[in-house]
């Protein structure tokens, strides 16, 4: 079950999706090299943890600190519009906040590319809902399973118990 956004999640969303809107300036590799880059740095851990709201970090402090990681790059040429990199920011990062998942993780679940294309359609809507969306879609919303699995546990007990 997702938690609910609160003032800190707020704050690392808005700092996420800067910094994701300003690589299409900063930076002259494609956007989905920059995004893989920054789900597996060491910067999306720390936002991950939150300690980074301990900090003065920027957007613009942020993609110096990957650039230093992984080094500067200019491979790839598709840049993704300011509007897009800004909420495909957002939802990653509230996403990651509110189901207490890693970067990395929600990275995995889904690529920047496949946000590209929900941008249109679900950047009016409420992130979580648009989040949910996507879970669904991919059959993945948190408790289905177990759900299912209670289900069935109480239907054996109940045919079992000669009840039905």
């Amino acid at each position: 079950m997702a938690k609910k956004i609160d003032k800190d999640g707020l704050l690392l969303c808005e700092l996420q999706a800067k910094t994701f809107e300003l690589s299409a300036s900063a930076l002259d590799t494609s956007s989905e090299i920059f995004i893989r880059r920054f789900a597996y740095s060491e910067m999306a851990r720390i936002m991950d943890n939150t300690s980074i709201l301990q900090t003065n970090i920027q957007p613009q402090d942020i993609i110096e600190r990957i650039n230093e990681e992984y080094g500067v790059s200019n491979y790839g040429s598709v840049k993704y519009t300011l509007n897009e990199l800004f909420w495909i920011g957002y939802i990653y990062r509230y996403f990651s906040y509110t189901y207490d998942w890693s970067s990395t993780r929600v990275y995995k679940t889904v690529k920047p590319k496949e946000l590209r294309g929900l941008f249109l359609p679900y950047h009016t809507m409420d992130p979580a809902a648009a989040i949910e969306r996507i879970l669904e879609a991919k059959r993945m919303l948190p408790g289905t399973e177990e759900d299912l699995q209670r289900q069935y546990e109480i239907f054996k007990r109940v045919r079992l118990g000669g009840i039905i």
